[in-house]
């Protein structure tokens, strides 16, 4: 079998939690192909193309044009497409025009319908009229979390006439991997990292909810740790110095990272104290499954996939209430005991966020097609 996964957004300014996606289910893919079958990827037109080259994986191939005109002509469902492959996935909402492949799409969350303040009105309206494209021409809709599921069953009636499945998603290798003490230390030393800091990993836009960790920490005063933020910033005009000014937290207690490579990742999610994740919507929460992998506590909301992927293992609290998530996050940092209570928990939960299992669930679905 001839499998083709499209690799867009590992290219995009911002690639975010899909671009992470789309580069591991890749990977993955590739890793558990049988005899015979193989993977291959596409891309717009781009000069460099690097950061979407995927060991085992051939490509990717170039479409004759840009970015922007290859969205805009797919929104129209004309344009070029990969052509010689089996079955086509998908992995974001930029979707081809109808081919006489099979087409598998994935859609990450229910966000466009849901929570469309959190997008941009352009990105709102494009997101939705994809998944309407995807909705007619797609073969099976895969989802990162039964909660998309549900929430795309209730807001998105086109979804219903075509099969969705659950596929997934893991943890990259390069995280959980245990690095060397000397490696660590070099890491911990060039970020300056505290002995004691909450964790906030995420791109920076108004989805997730920065501004009200910001206004927990404000609350807890003096005695909160330093805020480190991991992640590039995307769209909102979100500018957590600014916010942390308004709110009045002490100068000096939030840090941002920006983007970090994986195994610097992984040191400074295994350094954390705390990861906090105060989403107002999620498809999957990628942060809490990698930090539960490497043992560290975690405080989340209750968007309804977050509470999915953490699966009793992590501090839940509602969406926005800022002086609940405050309490939560004084109180865990008071508690050392409850604090490794947690860390046991998280890594047992986050066996099942293994990429290998999804790609095994993706190749049962391809030849299924």
């Amino acid at each position: 079998m001839q499998a083709a996964i499209f690799l867009e957004q590992a290219l995009a300014p911002v690639p975010g939690g899909t671009g992470r996606y789309s580069v591991e289910l890749a990977a993955a893919l590739a890793r558990t192909a049988n005899q015979g079958d193989s993977v291959r990827s596409w891309t717009a037109w781009h000069r460099d193309t690097t950061p979407a080259v995927v060991a085992g994986v051939t490509g990717p191939r170039r479409l004759p044009v840009t970015r922007r005109a290859l969205a805009e002509a797919w929104r129209y469902g004309v344009g070029p497409a990969p052509r010689g492959v089996d079955v086509l996935h998908a992995p974001t909402l930029l979707v081809p025009p109808r081919r006489r492949y099979p087409l598998v799409v994935t859609i990450h969350d229910a966000v466009p319908w849901t929570h469309p303040e959190t997008l941009t009105p352009r990105g709102a309206r494009w997101h939705r009229a994809m998944a309407e494209r995807a909705a007619r021409t797609a073969a099976a809709i895969g989802v990162p979390t039964q909660a998309v599921a549900d929430a795309l069953a209730a807001v998105f009636p086109a979804v219903r006439g075509v099969p969705v499945h659950v596929l997934g998603a893991g943890v990259a290798r390069a995280v959980v991997r245990e690095p060397d003490v000397e490696y660590a230390d070099r890491v911990a030393g060039s970020l300056a990292l505290p002995d004691r800091y909450v964790l906030s990993l995420a791109t920076l836009e108004p989805r997730k909810g920065l501004d009200v960790l910001i206004d927990a920490l404000a609350t807890i005063g003096a005695a909160a740790p330093q805020l480190l933020l991991v992640g590039q910033s995307g769209w909102g005009g979100v500018d957590p110095a600014a916010a942390a000014s308004r709110a009045g937290l002490p100068p000096g207690r939030l840090r941002v990272l920006g983007r970090l490579g994986d195994p610097e990742l992984g040191v400074v999610l295994r350094r954390a104290t705390l990861l906090v994740a105060p989403s107002r919507a999620e498809g999957f929460g990628l942060p809490v499954a990698e930090a539960m992998a490497v043992g560290t506590p975690v405080v989340c909301s209750d968007a309804p996939a977050l509470v999915e992927v953490a699966g009793g293992a992590a501090a839940v609290v509602p969406r926005g209430d800022a002086g609940t998530l405050a309490a939560t996050i004084a109180k865990l940092l008071d508690d050392p005991a409850e604090r490794d209570r947690m860390a046991l928990a998280g890594r047992s939960r986050a066996v099942a966020f293994d990429w290998d299992r999804v790609a095994e669930r993706a190749w049962a679905l391809y030849r299924s097609l």
